[in-house]
C-alpha cells in the first residue's frame, strides 16, 4: 500500500481592502508554503505524522481533483434576476444617503430611518440643481406647517442666521421673536407704531452715491406703482406712470427741503396738486393733472382711509440689523377687508426689504407668512418676484407659506402674465415642502411640482407634522420633530383646547 501524500495550497478568499502589493505578498507566501511542503515530503516522511510533515497545508490554485475540492476562485453560482421592488426587501441595508449632516436638524427621514438636516446656504453650490435658497411651504390648516416654519427660524439663529417676518397677519411670530431676544412692531388703528415704506436703505460702501440714488428711486416707483395698481384693480396707463414719476420727484424735493425723508402723504399731496404737476411736467403741461385724478384717490386711501396712521408718518422704529429676529405684527387689521390687509403687508414688506439691502448683513431668512393673500394681485406678485431675484446676491433665503398649491393658480388664467408670475415664484424655489393636501388638490399639486403617482398619492395620507420634501429634484418624506419647549411656544391651537 502506498503512503504517498500530496501537498497543495490555494487561497480560499481575499479579504476586502487588500491592496495589490498585499495580494502579491500573499501569493509569495503561498508558494513558499507549498515549496516547504514538497521538500519535506520524502522517504522518511512515511513514518511521520501528517501534522509534522505538512505544517502549513495548502492546495494548488485549481484545487484538489474531484468534487467538493474547495476550489477558491472557481466557484460559479447561477444568476438570479429580480425586480427593484423585490431587491429593496432583499437588500434592506441600502438607503437614501440624505442631504448630508451639515445643516439644521428637522426631524426623521422615514425612508432612510435617519436624521434629516437642511440648510439652503450649505446646499447651494454643493447639490446639483440647487440653484437658489428659497423655500415654498404648503399645507392645509392644522398639519403643522406653521410649526415647521417657526422651528426652522428658531434653530437657524443658533447657526448665526437672522430672521425677519415682514408681515405677520395673525401675530403668531411675536412670541417667537421675544423668545429669541428679538423685537416685534405692532401696527394697526390706534397703535403708536409707524413705518415709512419710502425710507431709503443704507447705501453699501461699494456702490457710488449717484448710482444708489437711482436704485432707491426705482424701488420707490415700483412700490408706488404696485400700490396704485392694487387699489385701482387695473394696469396703469403710460401717462399715469409719468404722473407717478413726476409726483415722486416733487415729493422727494419737498421732503429734502425740510430735512426729512419723503412720505406717502407727500406723494398723495403732489398727485392732488394738478397745477403743480403740470408745472413740473414741463412739455406735458396741461395734461398730467387729468391723468393724476385716479392715482390721487388711490394714494389717498393709504393716508386718510382705513390704513391711516400706519404708513403716513416717519418711522417710529429704527431698523436694528443686529437683532436675531424682527417681525411686523398686522393682527390688528384682521377686521378690515382683504385689500387693506394686502396693502399693509406690501408697505411693511417694502420697509423691511429696503433695510435688508446690505450685502454684508450675513445670512438671513425672510418669511412671507400667509403669502396666498398676494396671489390675487399681479402688481404685488411682480414686486415680490423682483425682490426675490435680488435676494440671492444679498445672502437672503425667502420662505413663502401658503395653504394649497392651487393658490398659485388663482393669480390668473393659464397663459396670463399673473399666472406666469406666480409660477415664476415657484420656479425660483429649489426646495418645496408639501404637507397634506386634500384629494381635490392633488391634480394641481402634481401638475405644478411634477410629482410621480406614488408621491401625489402619498400627499393625501400624510399625518400631522409629516411632509414631502422636494429638494432639487430629490424626494424625502420627513417627520418633523419638536422639542417640548418649542411645542409650547409654537402652539397655534391653544384657543381650541
Amino acid at each position: 500500500m502506498s503512503h504517498r501524500r500530496e501537498a497543495s495550497a490555494t487561497p480560499l478568499f481575499t479579504p476586502q481592502g487588500i491592496g495589490r502589493a498585499q495580494r502579491r505578498a500573499l501569493r509569495k507566501q503561498t508558494a513558499r508554503a507549498e515549496a516547504r511542503a514538497r521538500a519535506a515530503a520524502g522517504p522518511s516522511s512515511e513514518q511521520q505524522p501528517a501534522e509534522a510533515v505538512y505544517p502549513e497545508a495548502a492546495y494548488p490554485p485549481a484545487g484538489r481533483p474531484g468534487p467538493s475540492s474547495a476550489r477558491g476562485s472557481r466557484l460559479k453560482l447561477p444568476a438570479h434576476r429580480m425586480t427593484t421592488a423585490v431587491a429593496s426587501a432583499a437588500y434592506p441595508f441600502l438607503a437614501e444617503g440624505g442631504l448630508g449632516a451639515d445643516g439644521i436638524y428637522i426631524g426623521k427621514d422615514l425612508h432612510a430611518e435617519g436624521s434629516f438636516t437642511f440648510d439652503p446656504f450649505e446646499l447651494y453650490g454643493k447639490v446639483e440643481g440647487f440653484t437658489n435658497p428659497n423655500v415654498l411651504l404648503a399645507g392645509v390648516i392644522g398639519q403643522g406647517k406653521s410649526a415647521l416654519a417657526k422651528s426652522l427660524a428658531l434653530r437657524s439663529v443658533a447657526f448665526g442666521y437672522r430672521v425677519y417676518v415682514p408681515c405677520d397677519p395673525k401675530g403668531e411670530w411675536t412670541a417667537v421673536a421675544h423668545a429669541l431676544g428679538g423685537a416685534s412692531i405692532a401696527l394697526g388703528p390706534g397703535l403708536p407704531g409707524r413705518l415709512n415704506p419710502l425710507d431709503a436703505p443704507p447705501r453699501p460702501p461699494s456702490v457710488p452715491e449717484a448710482e444708489w440714488e437711482g436704485e432707491v428711486r426705482k424701488r420707490r416707483l415700483l412700490l408706488l406703482g404696485s400700490l396704485a395698481r392694487t387699489v385701482l384693480g387695473r394696469d396703469l396707463l403710460p401717462m399715469e406712470h409719468t404722473v407717478l414719476d413726476v409726483a415722486l420727484g416733487t415729493a422727494v424735493a419737498r421732503a429734502a427741503a425740510s430735512g426729512r425723508p419723503p412720505l406717502l402723504g407727500d406723494v398723495a399731496h403732489a398727485l392732488a396738486d394738478g397745477p403743480g404737476l403740470d408745472l413740473a411736467g414741463g412739455m406735458l403741461a396741461g395734461r398730467l393733472g387729468d391723468a393724476a385724478r385716479d392715482l390721487a384717490h388711490a394714494m389717498r386711501r393709504l393716508v386718510f382711509g382705513d390704513l391711516a396712521g400706519m404708513f403716513d408718518a416717519p418711522s417710529t422704529t429704527a431698523f436694528d440689523p443686529y437683532r436675531p429676529m424682527l417681525s411686523i405684527d398686522l393682527s390688528r387689521l384682521g377686521g378690515t377687508d382683504d385689500a387693506a390687509l394686502v396693502l399693509a403687508m406690501t408697505c411693511a414688506s417694502a420697509w423691511m426689504e429696503a433695510a435688508l439691502t446690505d450685502p454684508y448683513g450675513g445670512r438671513r431668512w425672510v418669511v412671507y407668512d400667509e403669502a396666498w393673500r398676494l396671489m390675487r394681485h399681479p402688481a404685488l406678485l411682480m414686486r415680490m418676484q423682483a425682490q426675490w431675484k435680488l435676494s440671492r446676491g444679498l445672502g437672503i433665503a425667502n420662505l413663502m407659506v401658503i395653504h394649497r398649491l392651487s393658490d398659485l393658480l388663482t393669480a390668473g388664467d393659464a397663459g396670463s402674465q399673473s399666472r406666469a408670475l406666480a409660477e415664476g415664484l415657484l420656479a425660483d424655489c429649489s426646495t418645496r415642502v408639501i404637507y397634506r393636501q386634500e384629494t381635490d388638490q392633488l391634480a394641481a399639486a402634481a401638475g405644478l411640482l411634477g410629482l410621480t403617482n406614488v408621491e401625489s398619492g402619498a400627499l393625501s395620507h400624510l399625518t400631522r407634522g409629516r411632509g414631502l420634501w422636494k429638494v432639487a429634484g430629490r424626494s424625502f418624506v420627513v417627520q418633523h420633530q419638536l422639542h417640548p419647549a418649542e411645542l409650547q411656544l409654537f402652539d397655534t391651537d391653544a384657543r381650541m383646547h
